[in-house]
């Protein structure tokens, strides 16, 4: 399959099959890591609502093996990939780990927030990537949106949501300030609803994010 008319059929037939989203797309560059003739680069994310009802009802979430949504991320993204003759890339692979987050930086649909976070439209500060796919051939970039929404967004409530001023414009991440309240009573809302100052985010809160997957990653993060 060739050429970007084909790729795009192509991928947008693909994609219909499993809950995930085009996050963000972008062109290979010559110091990119991805596999030799890739021409462009598909981010692929949560399709939002619906990904995490249908993440829970999949095998691999009911084997009691480590890592479920990893591992359904590769059976989900491999197949796709193998259609379009693309390599699948995943943002868990590593060490050396692919620089996703420059990725959609690159991809102008996705920006850095006040609090450094990365930000979109579609899922505010609740951006995450499943996976990658290293396209061997050009793809239609989708139209780029004026401007961050953060440059919108007077209040900017997510700059003064963390109740340990863990997140600041200012200071950066105090990581340690963040798991010792998570370690408190008082950091309970965080551990099961998701980090307050990425749910204070406006575009956050019509993302569709559930609490029980924010619950998810914040357990990964603070074991």
């Amino acid at each position: 399959m060739t050429g970007t008319a084909q790729l795009s059929a192509g991928l947008r037939q693909a994609l219909a099959q499993v809950p995930l989203v085009v996050a963000g797309v972008l062109p290979v560059q010559s110091d990119d890591p991805v596999p030799s003739g890739a021409q462009s680069l598909v981010l692929l994310g949560p399709a939002e609502p619906g990904f995490w009802a249908a993440a829970q009802s999949a095998p691999e979430f009911a084997d009691g093996l480590p890592d479920p949504l990893d591992r359904l991320s590769r059976r989900m993204i491999r197949p796709l990939a193998a259609a379009l003759g693309a390599a699948a890339i995943f943002p868990f692979d590593g060490p050396p780990y692919a620089p996703f987050h420059a990725w959609a930086l690159r991809s102008g649909q996705i920006w850095a927030s006040p609090l450094g976070l990365l930000v979109s439209r579609a899922a505010g500060l609740f951006v995450s990537f499943r996976g990658a796919l290293a396209l061997p051939a050009p793809v239609e970039a989708s139209p780029e949106p004026e401007d961050s929404p953060c440059d919108t967004c007077s209040a900017r409530p997510c700059t003064t949501a963390c109740p340990v001023a863990a997140l600041r414009p200012d200071a950066g991440y105090d990581i340690s300030a963040c798991h010792r309240h998570l370690d408190r009573p008082e950091g309970a809302a965080c551990l099961s609803q998701g980090c307050a100052a990425r749910r204070a985010c406006p575009f956050s809160q019509r993302s569709g994010r559930r609490p029980d997957q924010s619950a998810f990653h914040m357990k990964a993060f603070h074991p």
